[in-house]
């Protein structure tokens, strides 16, 4: 799954929940948004099979990372508070860690090393800017 994809389905999800702020979210409405951010990992997932190496276990990390910003973007909706608002936004630092580190598996020595620190630095940045605002 290319970068683009990756982009465009999170944005779809953002948006949706952008339109969904300051409304109360039933019961229902966020059991059926939590079977459709499942059906969606599912089929990210599938299309991730007609892939090989690395670009297939960076598909899967990423998919598995959607899904998990999006779970924890939905219980931060459903039950709004500024917990729920942090653990969002570490699941989203965690899932862009995990993929970088991933990324990373295509380079070799000196370049694998650097990648890797500057994806543990991001990680790093980004969770304590979500305490900050904690």
């Amino acid at each position: 799954m290319d970068k683009f994809k990756v982009i465009a389905i999170i944005a779809g999800l953002v948006f949706s929940f952008g339109t969904m702020a300051g409304q109360h979210m039933s019961k229902d409405a966020y059991k059926a948004e939590k079977e459709r951010i499942e059906r969606e990992y599912k089929a990210q997932k599938a299309r991730c099979d007609s892939l090989a190496g690395n670009a297939k276990d960076i598909c899967r990390i990423e998919a598995k990372g959607g899904e998990e910003v999006a779970e924890a973007d939905l219980k931060a909706q459903y039950e709004p508070s500024r917990e729920n608002r942090y653990k969002a936004r570490i699941a989203r630092a965690e899932a862009d860690y995990a993929t970088a580190k991933e990324r990373c598996d295509d380079q070799a020595g000196d370049a694998k090393e650097i990648c890797l620190k500057d994806a543990k630095a991001a990680e790093a940045a980004a969770k304590a800017a979500a305490e900050r605002e904690k």
